[in-house]
């Protein structure tokens, strides 16, 4: 797979050689920079899983499966000592800085090779971040945590919990894990909003098609139903 490069490409090299050299599966390995100065990766057979093969979450093994897997990652990534003067493309900071996060686990950056190798793509946004905000947009996604009809679901909280459990949050994560649920998707919204504002695509082309809006309805869902978040990951 060949993409083009950017100043953050040397720093998202050294994090995906790192976890290649530590058994991490889940990431695509680096090979390079070709002639015409694009970035050279691995190809990661399979299908990406949203929007027409969201199914593939389902039973609810494969929920934590997925679970399983950032953890995997976040656990790798604990030894990871970026290069000096490291240049990283985080849209979205985090609070604090605990580990190099992703910032996009999402179902659309997760490939699905049946039930074989499972991959996250897209590593370019990677940099200083939490395990808590990367987990705060995963359950977004793979829950998923929607207002939308066509994704919310009956078992959204059953859903939160079994990924957390499958994650292995600990008692004060959970805790700590709720209002991030709220602020990680509003910030979102946020985004693109100022993106917007600044007519910077392809982010204003997102917000024009109403991406903006669904970010905040997920945020206000998110807010409206959190004693029942809370509930389910404490009880």
């Amino acid at each position: 797979m060949r993409r083009p490069a950017g100043p953050w490409t040397p720093a998202v090299h050294a994090l995906l050689t790192h976890l290649h050299e530590v058994g991490f599966a889940g990431a695509p390995r680096p090979l390079g920079i070709d002639d015409q100065g694009r970035e050279v990766l691995t190809f990661a057979p399979g299908t990406v899983v949203w929007p027409d093969h969201f199914a593939l979450l389902d039973p609810v093994h494969r929920l934590g499966r997925v679970a399983r897997l950032i953890r995997d990652f976040h656990d790798a990534v604990q030894g990871f000592v970026p290069p000096a003067e490291a240049s990283w493309r985080v849209f979205i900071p985090a609070d604090g800085a605990d580990i190099i996060a992703h910032h996009d686990l999402a179902p659309w950056n997760l490939v699905a090779d049946g039930d074989h190798g499972w991959v996250f793509i897209d590593w370019d946004g990677a940099g200083p971040g939490t395990r808590l905000w990367d987990v705060a947009y995963a359950l977004h996604g793979f829950v998923p945590l929607s207002a939308h009809p066509a994704w919310q679901r009956t078992d959204a909280a059953m859903r939160l919990r079994i990924f957390a459990d499958a994650y292995g949050l600990d008692e004060a994560q959970r805790h700590q894990l709720v209002p991030l649920l709220s602020r990680r998707t509003r910030a979102m919204h946020d985004f693109l909003r100022q993106q917007a504002i600044d007519g910077a695509q392809p982010w204003t082309r997102l917000w024009d098609e109403g991406h903006g809006d669904a970010w905040l309805s997920d945020a206000e869902y998110i807010e409206e139903y959190e004693q029942l978040w809370v509930r389910a990951l404490v009880s």
